[in-house]
């Protein structure tokens, strides 16, 4: 471990006095640091430590400090007995005192609860408080902290005791310290590891020692003597490491359970105060003079490696040995400082502060993993680097190596000419081991323990890095300080080869030619002189055996298993049989062994083929003995023995590899149809590799093989050829009868396809055929017969229909499809596009269609009902929005106009009504006021003339109407204020005269009955609508209207009336009095609020009712049917069946005429209802 500064500053006050650091407290994300200096709190950037800004606000020596959890505030405590909450912004928000000056504070760390601790007594205040609730206690409180579920607050005393409270602050536990008051507690922490079952504290006092105890006051393990007085104890975030500084001027290092690991850094005061940055290894100290020290902590790999055996430091304390291969674990606890390990075969040597332990295996199992202590050398050594042999350690310092005995003898001793940069146990007799040696100035040399003179292997220009020997030890792989990788011959010290890259170096302990390198993220693998096999891997390579590299990424070691083939496939392209088989052996796949032994009897290598075959189980000589022949020409001969053996297979594959057909057929003979097929089979595959594709159709028909000769004769497009066959074929045989129809629908053959499909009845094909091929009469005569294919045909067509701008018609088609969701989203664009070009017209009959879509969605999908409804209601409006502005468009935008005035007035009236709010898209509100404008003042209605051109002049017009509406703007001013009475409009219903401009809209301004408009001349028309009764069908309606009970008619007659002053005679017309109808008498009740009131018609009024006088719309589910009653019979009114539009029969039959179908709908004439 060693403790790198990172920044250091010293605190003076104005008069350059030091103030003495009494606090410290980090950020939770550790960006800043809380200083408790003098009277001032001061906040520095951890990351330079730049002074962000000091704070003032305590009047006397501040003495704590504390951030909370979540980051938001922190807390300062002061001599002057007030607590202040800062904000992270560095703003002051609350200020609250005890009796005493404080002493310590401490958030909790999950409700953010804050403890200010005094010499009498201490207080718990949180946010949502508004006071703080105080307890009084028997001694000073020195120190404090919660536990880390914020249950229980520790509090440490001058008296020696440790209290521990509940959030309420009532005494749960009480320790009390064998040294009392002569003892205070000085400083306490709660252990922060979410591992530990128990929470633990961990206590100092001035008694010189360090204990620990769990919540419960049990103490754990015996007291830490610490030869100086503790001033302060902090916990690394996850818990595995304590600092601790005081009176011994510095801070140090101590394991989790009180064992000292090093010093951080010595100050020249005593050290009252030391954090640990959040999840981080900086550690930063307070001291007595104003010192603020920030140190890095930098914790080192210290571990050694043998073959398959790992072993590496843990917890500074803990040696764990890994095996590579069996991935067991076994852990050694050596309680105290580890500072370097050595293993060595079934040696393993740990260096401890004060002594060296060596272990040894318990047996000779290469798989135990059961050490126990051999010797102890209790001796302090100084070495950079410690090796361990069967009989030996080594200690490397700087240039000297040392060589002792278990018994700390000193045997040998070797003095460098340069420094040591790298050592290792190359192997050799128990107690003659030889070790290898790289040094800084690119000498390498070998030393045998037993021998006092190194020899010198070779002399390169730099620096030793990385050392390795091949297990013949023949060569020598060396990475230098460049990241080089070199490769010496050790006999002739000539270099073979050299590769960049390199961060270190092994060989391969099986292998002798073969070595891997790791260095830029990528493991090198390289085998003789071949190139390098690459592949990604992060790591240092530290062993090779057989197909493991072991590679030590960060501090773990993992076995990487690499496979072979790489190299083995680089040997036998030079034709190295022997050196491929060495490889193959230390494990590649078994085809790569097929491949080998191939390659071996290609290249005649017997020896290596007949290995191989022995390695896979096959000890058949005469077999071998037919495979030699083969390869040497000997194909008769060959062909005999493969007979003998029982592999005629092997026999004829031979022959047809070798296309030696007429050999095939006598070696067959009258043998097995199947290999007279099979022979056929492979005739006709030479002949197609051969091109010759007609001749390797005819062999592949002979054997069977129809797919293949359908693949020959479909390729080339022989449709004669392939007729015939797929006439030949029985149903049965779906799969080639499915390739000859693909390859006729490819060639443009419909009928031929379509008589294979009815031959295999397969009808699905036979329609998916025509839609293809654009047969639409065909597809539908097929549907008509097998509705299941509605969608498989309605889909496309709608979708072709729609590629060649046939919007309409695909939308038709998508809804007979079932296909809703297509069929609203292409009305929605002809909507869209009908708006932007300005046609109204059709812009209207869409959003018609679109509604009655919506209907249709909303009657077959309850979960969409509400949302269809809606939409309908909405798209019903638009279209009869767009359908009255069509008129107003063309009026305003061509020069001559079909439509009277009267019926331009109407219109423009009625749109300007359904105004009010913002226009539908393409509407144009000035069109609209400018054409009502200029038909009030041609019909006399000037009120309404000004009101339209004073609502212009708030709009902006175009320069076109810009003159001619300033001039009848003012010419309309000269007319009288009023509007023509035969204009007026009047409610049927109650007989209301209603103004032209109606606040209303288009409903009564009296009985807020709204209108029934002709939908060609839109004046109002004589109907009112009224409603059933609750427990009225529309059936039982509709029959008791068609039963037309007959009126009692009254006879015209004259009647004598006699009064006082007169007598008079009155001729009765036989008029019927309006309480004779029931209808009427609905009608002519007296309004009363606001609010709509709706006639209500019984059973009893639907019969007094004439079914001439009756118009219902009969509105698809789940829409509800609409009556109306015509109050004037002789006005002769009709009814789309279709839109349900009324219109003045005169109106309707003309536009009919014109049109051949509804003006609003668009309904054909002809078509029923």
């Amino acid at each position: 471990m060693r403790a790198v500064p990172t920044w250091i500053d010293k605190v003076h006050d104005r008069d350059k006095v030091e103030q003495c650091i009494y606090d410290l407290a980090f950020r939770p994300d550790g960006s800043q640091l809380i200083v408790a200096a003098g009277n001032r709190v001061l906040v520095y950037d951890t990351a330079d430590g730049t002074l962000i800004q000091p704070l003032k606000g305590h009047k006397d020596t501040v003495y704590c400090v504390a951030y909370a959890k979540d980051g938001k505030r922190f807390a300062s405590g002061s001599a002057d007995k007030s607590i202040i909450i800062w904000t992270s912004k560095l703003e002051g928000i609350l200020k609250y005192t005890h009796n005493d000056s404080i002493q310590c504070v401490a958030y909790n760390p999950v409700t953010h609860q804050l403890a200010s601790c005094s010499s009498g007594d201490f207080g718990l205040w949180s946010p949502e408080q508004k006071s703080v609730s105080k307890h009084k206690v028997s001694s000073k409180i020195t120190c404090c902290g919660w536990t880390n579920d914020g249950q229980y607050l520790a509090l440490g005393m001058m008296n020696g005791v440790v209290s521990i409270r509940n959030k309420n602050g009532e005494e749960k536990v009480k320790i009390e310290r064998p040294g009392g008051s002569s003892s205070p507690i000085w400083s306490i922490a709660w252990n922060p590891s979410k591992d530990e079952h128990n929470d633990i504290l961990a206590v100092a006092d001035w008694g010189q020692r360090l204990s620990f105890y769990q919540l419960s006051g049990k103490q754990m393990g015996k007291d830490r003597q610490l030869n100086f007085d503790p001033c302060c104890v902090s916990f690394f975030s996850k818990g595995e490491y304590i600092v601790m500084g005081g009176s011994d001027k510095q801070a140090s290092l101590y394991t989790k359970d009180g064992v000292r690991l090093g010093t951080i850094g010595e100050q020249s005061s005593w050290v009252w105060t030391c954090r640990v940055k959040p999840d981080s290894n900086y550690v930063v100290l307070g001291c007595q003079d104003g010192t603020i020290a920030f140190f890095q902590l930098i914790f080192s790999t210290v571990h050694g490696l043998y073959k398959d055996r790992y072993a590496y430091r843990d917890s500074m304390t803990d040696v764990i040995v890994q095996h590579l291969i069996t991935e067991q674990k076994v852990r050694i606890k050596c309680r105290e400082l580890v500072k370097k390990i050595a293993i060595y075969r079934s040696r393993l040597a740990i260096q401890l502060p004060e002594k060296i332990l060596i272990y040894e295996l318990h047996s000779d199992d290469s798989s135990d993993m059961h050490y126990r202590v051999k010797e102890k050398i209790c001796k302090r050594f100084e070495c950079n680097l410690l090796v361990v042999c069967s009989q030996h350690i080594i200690l490397c310092q700087e240039k000297r190596l040392q060589c002792l005995s278990f018994t700390a003898v000193r045997e040998k001793e070797w003095l460098m000419e340069s420094l040591i940069r790298y050592i290792k146990v190359i192997g050799g007799p128990s107690g003659r081991e030889g070790l290898l040696v790289g040094l800084k100035n690119g000498a390498i040399l070998k030393i045998f323990v037993d021998n006092p003179f190194a020899i010198t292997l070779l002399k390169q220009n730099t620096s030793v890095r990385c050392l390795d020997m091949s297990t013949s030890r023949s060569k020598l792989a060396v990475v230098d300080e460049h990241n080089t990788c070199l490769v010496y011959d050790i006999n002739t010290k000539e270099l073979l080869f050299q590769e960049p890259n390199a961060n270190s170096v092994a060989w391969n302990t099986q292998c002798e030619d073969m070595l891997c390198f790791s260095g830029s993220g990528y493991l090198n693998i390289k085998a003789s002189n071949f190139p390098v096999h690459q592949q990604k891997l992060q790591g240092f390579v530290v062993g090779y055996n057989g197909s493991k590299i072991f590679c030590l990424h960060v501090y773990s070691m993992a076995a990487v298993e690499v496979p072979q083939s790489a190299p083995m496939y680089q040997y036998l392209e030079r034709r190295m049989f022997q050196e491929a088989y060495q490889i193959a052996c230390l494990g590649v796949t078994d085809n790569d062994w097929k491949d080998l032994a191939t390659e071996a009897l290609e290249g005649l290598d017997f020896h290596t083929a007949k290995k191989e075959r022995k390695k896979r189980g096959e000890s058949n000589n005469q077999l071998f003995l037919a495979d030699v022949y083969a390869y040497q020409g000997k194909f008769h001969e060959a062909a005999k023995l493969y007979r003998k053996t029982g592999h005629d297979s092997r026999a004829l594959s031979m022959y047809t590899d070798l296309r030696m057909f007429e050999y095939a057929k006598d070696f067959l003979g009258s043998a097995d149809p199947k290999d007279t097929k099979l022979l056929m089979k492979k005739q006709a595959d030479w002949a197609k590799n051969s091109k010759e594709p007609r001749a390797a159709a005819d062999m592949y028909l002979t054997a069977g093989e129809h797919m293949k000769a359908i693949e020959i004769i479909g390729e080339h497009g022989w449709m004669d050829m392939l007729i015939d066959l797929a006439r030949k074929l029985d149903k049965a045989e779906r799969e080639p009868l499915s390739r000859c129809a693909v390859f006729f629908k490819k060639f443009n053959h419909h009928g031929y396809a379509a008589e294979i499909y009815n031959k295999m009845g397969d009808l699905k094909a036979l329609v998916q055929l025509h839609v293809d091929a654009r047969h639409w009469d065909e597809a539908f005569s097929l549907v008509e017969k097998h509705s299941q294919f509605r969608d498989d045909v309605y889909v496309p067509y709608a979708q072709w229909l729609a590629e060649h701008d046939r919007f309409e018609e695909a939308q038709r088609a998508f809804h007979k499809a079932g296909r809703q969701a297509e069929a609203v989203r292409v009305l929605e664009q002809l909507t869209h596009n009908a708006v932007v070009e300005s046609r109204f017209n059709d812009a209207s009959y869409y959003y018609w269609m679109l509604s009655m879509q919506c209907l249709d969605i909303a009657r077959d999908n309850t979960e969409k009902k509400e949302e269809m409804l809606k939409k309908f209601h909405s798209f019903q409006h638009l279209a009869e929005l767009y359908h009255v502005y069509h008129s107003v468009h063309r009026y305003m935008s061509e020069p001559f106009s079909s439509n009277m005035p009267e019926i331009l007035f109407n219109i423009s009236r009625f749109l300007f009504h359904n105004l009010t709010r913002d226009a539908p898209m393409g509407i144009s509100k000035v069109d609209t006021l400018y054409a009502l404008a200029k038909q009030s003042k041609l019909l006399g209605a000037y009120k309404v003339a000004r009101h339209a051109f004073e609502k212009l002049q708030g709009l902006k017009i175009p320069s076109r109407y810009q003159d001619s509406m300033e001039l009848s703007c003012l010419t309309v001013r000269s007319k009288p204020y009023r509007d023509s009475e035969d204009l007026i409009p009047m409610c049927y219903r109650c007989s209301t005269n209603n103004p032209l401009l109606n606040n209303q809209g288009n409903s009564c301004i009296n009985c807020r009955q709204p209108f029934i408009y002709s939908a060609s001349s839109y004046e109002v028309l004589p109907l009112v609508e009224f409603y059933l009764e609750d427990d009225i069908s529309d059936e039982e309606a509709v029959s008791l209207i068609d039963l037309e009970v007959p009126r009692v008619q009254t006879n015209s007659s004259w009647q004598e009336m006699s009064s006082a002053e007169s007598q008079c005679l009155r001729m009765d017309d036989g008029t019927e009095d309006p309480e004779d109808d029931p209808f009427t008498a609905k009608l002519s009740f007296e309004q009363g609020g606001r609010a709509f009131v709706p006639v209500l018609v019984n059973r009893a009024v639907l019969r007094s009712m004439s079914r001439r006088d009756v118009l219902i719309k009969r509105w698809p589910r789940p829409l509800s049917w609409q009556y109306y009653r015509s109050l004037l019979p002789d006005v002769s009114i009709t009814m789309c069946p279709s839109c349900f539009q009324m219109f003045h029969s005169e109106d309707y039959e003309l536009l009919v005429l014109q049109h051949n179908c509804c003006p609003y709908c668009r309904r054909p004439i002809d078509e029923p209802s």
